[in-house]
């Protein structure tokens, strides 16, 4: 069963939006979307706009106003939250027709948006104090909707009230949330499982890419798939090229709510691998399977962000591992939402996070680098239950990946730990021998 999200949920959504937007001294809030930077919107109302611009404005009293482009028009009617819908063919494609437009500044003032009023404005992305110049003026928007907003009254930034890592509202996920999360993460995960027990030298990338055999579920990012020279960046999509025995070799496939990723090499056994390396997993593999190990272990509620951080640069801090983004983060809709985990946080996990297990080594060297990537979520002995009893298909999913690390693997997670990855922790450093992993002793 494919979980839902109900139109109560989006409901509570609103008013807790509402509620944090009041109390930080905001009038309204004008929450932005694209194709891109969907997550906020789509928390709010079920509706992610597939080829344009959007803009949701919620204030007290009135009923949300979510503004459409031509095609979004109808499309937004399968969302499950409760919305008016205003026609602005300004956020339609280029040369779509502007028949019935009207200009963005009378579409607000008829949304409820009147002169004086303190709005908040939500793009996607929340600006750092190591930013340089950064204020809370600052807005990720379109400029035509930063100036329309501008012209009405005051406009701060306020996408840290959604994506804070600490208590922002999408860093805590209802049941419903965390279970289709779950759904998209066992997909994005066997495709991966797909790929290493389907690949053979001779096949191109894209025929290694078909593997994946992903059913048409929305993606958080491009499918990545590369072999050779292109690998050692990560972010390729895969091409025609042939995939030769010995080549280094990294994958990722994305859901929204899910991704998991995987890096290694071409190889059956250690003898395979090109001149030089043949000590791959004595120097790179082990090491960086038993500091993520030891984050699993340590991962849980009240577990603060700076041990899991200090765990992976005690294991990986030498400049050869070449870790540099942080080892896990906040996944929600969108991949990246935000990261707790960064040097001296002292931020606390807490239950119904969702967090993705990142933990990448860039040796930019002849090692090339190996890679467990996928998600967790957070729950405590009341949402354990909640989601046991209505998602019990999942739950038994859920239970089987933690035996699994915990008898096969040696990995013991705290009980308040759920893997939603079909190959939890599952690292074969030769591809081409995908039942031979790295596990505890």
């Amino acid at each position: 069963m494919q979980p839902a999200i109900p139109g109560t949920t989006y409901q509570a959504r609103v008013a807790a939006a509402l509620r944090r937007a009041v109390a930080a001294g905001h009038d309204a809030l004008a929450v932005y979307g694209d194709r891109e930077h969907a997550a906020n919107v789509a928390y709010l109302t079920g509706y992610d706009p597939r080829f344009e611009e959007t803009l949701l404005v919620i204030m007290p009293g009135r009923r949300p106003t979510l503004f459409l482009g031509n095609e979004g028009w109808s499309y937004a009617e399968l969302a499950a939250g409760e919305f008016d819908r205003v026609l602005c063919q300004t956020f339609s494609l280029p040369g779509q027709p502007r028949d019935r437009q009207l200009p963005l500044p009378v579409l607000l003032a008829e949304a409820g948006l009147s002169a004086g009023m303190r709005i908040g404005a939500v793009g996607w992305k929340i600006f750092e104090p190591a930013d340089p110049g950064a204020t809370d003026d600052w807005l990720d928007l379109p400029e035509f909707v930063a100036r329309a907003l501008r012209a009405i009254g005051p406009v701060r930034n306020a996408t840290a009230m959604f994506q804070n890592p600490e208590d922002g509202l999408r860093a805590i996920n209802e049941v419903d949330q965390l279970a289709a999360f779950e759904f998209a993460a066992t997909y994005s995960s066997q495709a991966l499982r797909n790929v290493m027990f389907g690949l053979r030298p001779g096949m191109s990338e894209l025929e290694a890419a078909r593997l994946m055999a992903v059913p048409g579920l929305p993606l958080a990012c491009h499918t990545m798939l590369s072999a050779g020279p292109r690998a050692s960046r990560g972010l390729p999509s895969p091409s025609a090229r042939i995939i030769e025995r010995g080549d280094p070799f990294t994958m990722a496939c994305g859901i929204q709510g899910a991704l998991n990723a995987r890096a290694g090499f071409a190889v059956a056994d250690a003898g395979e691998l090109p001149a030089g390396i043949a000590d791959y997993v004595e120097k790179l593999a082990a090491p960086y399977f038993a500091a993520v190990s030891e984050w699993y272990g340590a991962v849980g509620i009240g577990t603060t962000g700076g041990a899991l951080y200090e765990i992976i640069h005690r294991h990986l801090g030498d400049p050869f591992f070449g870790v540099g983004l942080n080892p896990g983060h906040l996944i929600h809709i969108d991949e990246w939402m935000h990261s707790p985990i960064f040097p001296g946080s002292t931020i606390a996990l807490r239950s119904g996070m969702a967090i993705q297990v990142d933990v990448i080594p860039a040796t930019h060297s002849p090692w090339f680098t190996t890679n467990i990537e996928d998600g967790i979520a957070l729950a405590d002995a009341a949402l354990r239950a909640e989601f046991a009893a209505k998602y019990p298909e999942a739950w038994g999913r859920i239970g089987a990946r933690r035996a699994f690390m915990a008898d096969v693997l040696g990995i013991a997670l705290k009980p308040d730990v759920l893997p939603f990855s079909n190959i939890p922790a599952y690292l074969p450093p030769f591809l081409l021998s995908p039942r031979r992993v790295l596990a505890l002793r």
